[in-house]
């Protein structure tokens, strides 16, 4: 055994250095268990990238399959030599994903592959994550929904970027990732960035990716950023999250517009009471992030409530909010029971938050009394005054 161990290490080895003579940029980002792996799933990748861009210009009408892969990137793997048959298998896509898809655990794919013929051509795959960009018609969902379901099993990440999200939308890829008529779905990290909601009933969207969400029992990880959101959409989605029982550890709802969205939480309120009278929290969620949704003074105010069923909180970004001295006022109660509770929160972003000296002053009054000091904290772009960095420093 121990020899059989030892020679597979000197393949891997013999992989990783091949990896590395090909896509040097790369070597450094990636940290693989498998090098043999991860050099044909970056192969595919490639491939896939090559054919999109010819499948997107006006002149291309046929398969996907029968694209023929550039010289550029078969030369890496032996196969320059067949570049004069035209013909032959080696040069087109479909012989790349039939040798090498089985290789392929996240992929990055374009609208013009999510069509039926990519889920045969991707049919070895065993995806784990998948990031889908430009997503428009109804053409491209149907392609993705039957990728999604064939992969049900073991997808465990996706991510929507430059869409067009609309509730059907939102209805489909929730079914076709629930398998062998499961009502929940295997769906660790999910994200939607830079997309646009589309619907004429804002209400039935929200509704549907609430659906969405309420089906993810393993969701981990929820990212809707940069989607222009309003607070009711906001609202929608972090009432669900409060009602489910998953275990979400990093929200992001950055750059959208939800000023307003806590208007309900407070403390007279009973929102965070279940029908049985059980509280209700966010148990697990380590990661907040709230920047660039143009929250006021009022939205801080609420949102101190809402920090405190996060016991568990460890980062929470507020920067690029015009909050103002009274907002923090507003969260100092809530940073002075942290320093009571032994509170995890190391990370505190506060960045162009129209704060001044006073304010920030007062703010690293309580902080000091954390029971453990902030690894980072960051008050960039404020008005403070010359004395706030004496006293930082």
């Amino acid at each position: 055994m121990g020899r059989k161990r030892g020679r597979y290490g000197n393949f891997d080895t013999a992989w990783k250095a091949l990896f590395k003579f090909r896509w040097p940029d790369l070597a450094e980002c990636v940290k693989p268990v498998d090098w043999q792996q991860i050099y044909w799933e970056t192969h595919v990748q490639n491939c896939l990238d090559e054919a999109a861009e010819i499948a997107l210009l006006p002149s291309f009408s046929g398969c996907l399959g029968e694209i023929q892969i550039l010289e550029n990137i078969l030369q890496y793997i032996g196969y320059v030599d067949d570049m004069s048959n035209l013909a032959s298998d080696y040069l087109k896509l479909s012989y790349h994903c039939q040798q090498f898809g089985c290789y392929s655990r996240r992929l990055r794919l374009q609208n013009v592959l999510c069509v039926l013929e990519s889920c045969q051509l991707l049919r070895k795959s065993n995806l784990q994550s998948l990031v889908v960009q430009w997503i428009r018609s109804s053409e491209h969902v149907a392609g993705l929904c039957k990728l999604l379901n064939q992969n049900s099993r073991t997808l465990t990440s996706l991510e929507f970027v430059h869409c067009k999200i609309s509730s059907s939308f939102m209805d489909t890829i929730c079914g076709s990732l629930c398998s062998s008529g499961a009502e929940t779905h295997q769906i660790h990290h999910f994200s939607i960035s830079s997309s646009s909601f589309h619907e004429i009933d804002p209400v039935s969207l929200a509704h549907s990716l609430a659906s969405f969400l309420s089906s993810g029992r393993s969701l981990r990880s929820l990212k809707l950023c940069d989607n222009n959101l309003d607070r009711n959409f906001a609202k929608s989605v972090f009432s669900t999250l409060l009602d489910s029982s998953c275990s979400l550890t990093s929200f992001d709802l950055s750059e959208n517009n939800i000023s307003g969205w806590l208007s309900i939480f407070n403390w007279k309120s009973n929102t965070f009471l279940s029908s049985s009278g059980v509280t209700k929290s966010l148990q697990s969620l380590r990661i907040l992030k709230l920047g660039g949704n143009n929250l006021q003074k009022d939205d801080a105010g609420n949102l101190r409530y809402v920090l405190v069923q996060m016991p568990s909180l460890e980062i929470l970004d507020l920067s690029d909010n015009p909050i103002e001295d009274d907002g923090i006022r507003s969260l100092i109660p809530y940073f002075a029971e942290a320093s009571k509770s032994c509170s995890p929160l190391t990370d505190l972003n506060l960045g162009s938050c129209e704060l001044s000296s006073d304010g920030v002053i007062l703010l690293l009054d309580v902080l000091s009394t954390l029971a453990r000091p902030l690894n980072s904290l960051s008050l960039a772009d404020n008005g403070l005054g010359r004395f706030v960095w004496t006293v930082l420093a």
